[in-house]
């Protein structure tokens, strides 16, 4: 298994792997879903576009040339905003004079969509962790959540979980290296 995102985006690329894929989706599909969702889909509506988006990368990730100065988060969301008016086209085919407009405006990207920077970094964030759990033993998660996450003092975790207080450093510092490896790429 490759263990970035870059070298995930290079093995579906270059492998089109099974476990590549499934990794993917599972970092992607709930974004892509908030996404549509955000956009005044109903869930049937937003899962239908999940399923398109999927399909539509199954095509286009092959070829996708990863750039670090373009943001990949940027790609997808142009992809799903795409398909979601390609969505509403097919829905109302005869609109008036305007309503097409209308819709367009409701699609585009802008500042108060659903996932704003904060917003999309904790969804992928949130996704990573927990695909990454299963990497570490349950004393070395505790000490990293404990600490990270509900914010507690590593003295307070060492003596909760009965630890050196350097092992709860050590467990923090490992998870997250671990999580910044993970999301590379994926967060510019």
């Amino acid at each position: 298994m490759h263990s970035t995102s870059i070298n995930l985006l290079k093995c579906i690329r270059e492998h089109n792997s099974d476990s590549a894929w499934e990794r993917f989706v599972c970092l992607y599909a709930p974004l892509i879903f908030c996404w549509a969702r955000g956009k005044g889909l109903n869930t049937e509506d937003a899962s239908d576009i999940v399923q398109d988006v999927l399909s539509t990368l199954v095509v286009k990730l092959p070829e996708f040339d990863y750039n670090p100065d373009r943001k990949f988060r940027s790609w997808l969301k142009t992809i799903t905003l795409n398909r979601t008016m390609d969505f509403y086209r097919r829905r109302h085919p005869k609109s008036l004079p305007g309503e097409y407009e209308a819709m367009a405006a409701m699609i585009i990207a802008d500042d108060a969509d659903l996932f704003v920077e904060s917003e999309y970094r904790g969804v992928v964030v949130n996704r990573a962790l927990e695909l990454l759990k299963c990497e570490f033993n349950e004393a070395t998660w505790e000490a990293f959540w404990m600490q990270v996450m509900e914010d507690q003092k590593a003295a307070v975790v060492a003596e909760r979980l009965q630890l050196p207080v350097n092992s709860v450093y050590l467990a923090k510092s490992r998870v997250l290296a671990r999580l910044r490896q993970e999301l590379e790429g994926l967060l510019d």
